[in-house]
């Protein structure tokens, strides 16, 4: 599961920021040792840097992944604003053309639930995707046919603008299910970490004993807080989850029961 490898992942950047810092600190001592090792103040500058190259890239791709997170909240919300919307304009119509289109929008909100269920199972995510494609299609066909006995254009326009608002936010959500973190910034922030670890590593080098609290914590809060932003990024499968937001749709197809 992809949770599981978000878990491995940060979990290998606070393993692998432990064992640089320890590398680092080796190094620091052989360079101490040398009469001919370089002054520590030389490399301030660059170690500044790459700390603060660390920062900016954490805080940007906390910033993005929180934003995605918020646009995907309300993308739930809005399709089921749509659907509510397209389902009481169908008032309009016959009853003798409203009864079997309410029955497909039933239909219809099942398999729009039924892709968020559980992403982590492609094949069944595929089928109820492509059950949602012919249901919008069906409804479509339907709600032309029933809008050539409308006498007025004016109801005409209303019922199928909001069924093209109902199927347009489809798009949307799946577009935006499916843009995440590019695989390079990923990678820069599993490296730059171990990267300032073998720094601090050095800088620590000059203490002949280690302060476990600092080296552990600096570990951790950096490997806690990459985890963070990856969960947010893949809110379907981890611990910070949208899943709570379907319920607005679940009331929907609640109220769609028949008689209601």
């Amino acid at each position: 599961m992809l949770s599981s490898h978000i878990t491995v992942i940060t979990g290998s950047i606070f393993v692998g920021m432990l064992l640089f810092m320890e590398i680092g600190r080796r190094i620091g001592r052989y360079r101490l040792a040398d009469e001919r090792s370089e002054s520590g103040a030389s490399f301030l500058a660059l170690e500044g840097s790459v700390f603060g190259l660390m920062g900016l890239l954490i805080a940007f791709t906390f910033s993005s992944a929180a934003s995605r997170f918020d646009t995907r909240r309300h993308l739930v919300v809005d399709e089921a604003n749509d659907i509510g919307t397209a389902w009481k304009r169908l008032d309009l119509l016959p009853v003798s053309n409203r009864n079997a289109l309410q029955e497909k929008f039933r239909q219809y909100t099942d398999s729009r639930l039924e892709i968020y269920r559980d992403v982590s199972d492609a094949g069944r995510v595929a089928r109820a995707m492509a059950r949602s494609k012919a249901l919008q299609d069906d409804i479509w066909a339907a709600a032309v046919a029933a809008c050539r006995e409308v006498p007025s254009p004016a109801t005409t326009t209303l019922i199928l603008s909001s069924l093209n608002a109902m199927f347009d936010i489809t798009t949307t959500r799946t577009v935006a299910a499916q843009t995440h973190l590019p695989w390079v910034i990923v990678s820069l922030l599993a490296v730059l970490p171990l990267i300032c670890a073998l720094l601090a590593g050095l800088d620590a080098a000059t203490n002949p004993q280690r302060s476990w609290l600092r080296i552990i914590g600096f570990a951790l809060m950096v490997s806690i807080t990459v985890f963070v932003i990856l969960d947010l990024d893949y809110p379907r499968v981890g611990l910070i989850r949208i899943d709570t937001f379907d319920r607005v749709l679940i009331e929907l197809r609640n109220s769609m029961q028949a008689g209601i």
